[in-house]
């Protein structure tokens, strides 16, 4: 995030700009302490990215928005990636626009990662409230896919929302992880009001804290998103969840491979 938003400042990253003949924006602050963390990394940097764009004469986007955007959901990350994405459609570059759900795969530091390895630290994993919560996770190994596809046939203007092809329960998709990993972790319930204080606790001792409240609120807002049928649009056939969760955690190349936060 901060080589994005120094990008224009650069001559190092100036390079990459001038032979370029499609650009792959995705970047996104989806946690944080404080909004100006979002305005910095989802507003200024894509201002930052455009301005380089304009200056070399990229001629095509691919830009990584997100569900988000059709979310019930307000809050900081919400509000600064809706905003980011009319930058980007408003720049008058040629463009696609990519909306994808919450993605897992590999080399994953949060969201389906961080729980993953969570679980496997503590003897007890806390789910909020009754867990049934729905999400329609999307593989990024799929996803992947569907960016090649954007950028071999550069669709100009199209916005596609990019839904994972099974719903499944937040409960679910611990028990899963689980299954899959074969933990011994004992999953339990606590209520949502305590769940919800814990995580306003903890932020306030940790620098980075994996999970928010703001976040606890965005998985309980009770979201259900269309999208395209990425098999015609894409000719990806999504892999079915249970598979994408095995080859997330057993690849023997990749799986053991984190990204930094």
């Amino acid at each position: 995030k901060t080589i994005l938003a120094d990008v224009a400042e650069s001559g190092e990253w100036q390079n990459a700009f001038v032979d370029a003949a499609c650009l792959v924006m995705l970047q996104a602050q989806i946690t944080g302490k404080n909004r100006a963390l979002f305005v910095r990394n989802n507003i200024d940097s894509t201002e930052r990215v455009l301005d380089a764009i304009d200056k070399y004469q990229v001629p095509y986007i691919v830009h990584i928005s997100s569900s988000v955007v059709n979310s019930v959901a307000d809050d900081d990350y919400t509000s600064t990636k809706k905003q980011q994405e009319e930058i980007v459609t408003r720049s008058g570059i040629k463009h696609s626009v990519l909306r994808p759900t919450l993605m897992f795969g590999w080399f994953d530091p949060k969201h389906l990662g961080w729980l993953s390895r969570f679980m496997e630290w503590v003897p007890v994993f806390p789910i909020p409230g009754h867990g049934r919560y729905m999400r329609q996770p999307l593989y990024n190994k799929d996803f992947c896919q569907m960016i090649i596809h954007c950028i071999e046939n550069q669709p100009d203007g199209t916005i596609y929302d990019i839904v994972g092809k099974e719903q499944v329960d937040y409960v679910n998709i611990i028990r899963t992880i689980k299954r899959v990993k074969k933990l011994k972790t004992l999953i339990i319930h606590i209520p949502y009001g305590l769940f919800y204080a814990l995580l306003k606790i903890y932020a306030l001792f940790s620098r980075k804290p994996p999970f928010t409240a703001d976040q606890l609120k965005a998985l309980t807002a009770g979201d259900q998103f269309t999208g395209v049928n990425t098999e015609k649009v894409f000719n990806v056939v999504q892999t079915p969840f249970e598979d994408a969760i095995h080859d997330t955690f057993y690849d023997k190349q990749y799986s053991k491979i984190v990204l930094k936060r």
